[in-house]
């Protein structure tokens, strides 16, 4: 399945005086969730920087709708599934749960770089782990 799952619990620094998660680390909890996700592909970050030319991920567009807030010691599941991988760019719809709680969504287009900044195709090991993957969830 072209889904990836990681748990995420919150700490003091992650909250408000509240102890409300604030707004700007569900960008951070997204991110961490592509990044594992990406590792399921067989390559790290690390791994795209050995490559000739290096390579690196940007974020182009993120979309983001907070539902409910997440506290202080709360267990999330962050959920990332890739639902396109072709030329440059990768698109994840993401989502954080509390449980059965749906806490907040992003919708994130990645844009694959070199690190002068200009787009590059994503490696060949990335589209082909992807496109079988969505090939798969849609049998």
């Amino acid at each position: 399945m072209n889904q990836h799952k990681i748990s995420v619990r919150i700490y003091y620094e992650d909250t408000d005086m509240s102890g409300i998660v604030y707004h700007a680390n569900y960008l951070k909890f997204f991110e961490r969730g592509r990044t594992e996700a990406f590792r399921q592909t067989g390559l790290g970050h690390a791994d795209l920087l050995e490559m000739t030319p290096p390579l690196a991920f940007a974020a182009r567009r993120i979309s983001v709708e907070y539902i409910k807030p997440a506290r202080i010691d709360d267990l999330l599941t962050v959920t990332s599934t890739v639902t396109e991988a072709r030329g440059a760019r990768m698109v994840f719809r993401q989502e954080i749960h509390k449980g059965d709680d749906l806490l907040a969504t992003a919708d994130a287009l990645i844009a694959c770089i070199t690190l002068e900044g200009r787009p590059a195709r994503l490696p060949k090991q990335v589209i082909e782990y992807h496109q079988t993957q969505i090939a798969d969830d849609s049998n």
